[in-house]
């Protein structure tokens, strides 16, 4: 890897962090950018009372996984090598495999496993403390512009 490569590297991931800051609910949520790499990101959540969606449980509603999930696979289409401008949600489908526990950071892991011309294919996982026992598990397709 030359200092061209590292430098582009660079770019991208403070486009991500950008593009993650700028969205107002991401902030709302409390999301924090864990990790990125090319064609992939993991951001994660603290678990907060004003989040819960069942009361008597204490968890966290299914919407905000989901847009926990929604969020990071825009990031992994952000950080793909194909370098897109900008990027939306085209389809995404979840699949809640059970509830986070209460009072867990949740962590979704993105990966664009495939580009063409205009549409990123992505999948993803959530997890709580578990990280073997998903959360969440999604695909969707996302708009690539370039």
């Amino acid at each position: 890897m030359d200092d061209r490569d590292t430098q582009d590297d660079e770019n991208r991931i403070r486009i991500a962090q950008q593009f993650i800051g700028a969205i107002p609910h991401a902030r709302a949520l409390g999301m924090q950018v864990d990790d990125l790499g090319p064609g992939r990101a993991t951001i994660s959540m603290p678990w907060a009372e004003h989040l819960v969606g069942d009361p008597r449980r204490g968890v966290v509603h299914g919407g905000v996984v989901s847009a926990l999930m929604d969020t990071c696979c825009g990031a992994a289409v952000m950080m793909h090598p194909a370098t897109p401008r900008s990027t939306a949600t085209i389809d995404l489908r979840i699949d809640y495999m059970r509830a986070a526990e209460p009072g867990q950071r949740i962590t979704a892991k993105a990966e664009c496993y495939h580009m063409t011309r205009s549409v990123a294919f992505l999948r993803a996982v959530a997890v709580d403390e578990d990280d073997q026992n998903p959360v969440a598990t999604a695909t969707g397709t996302f708009t690539a512009e370039r």
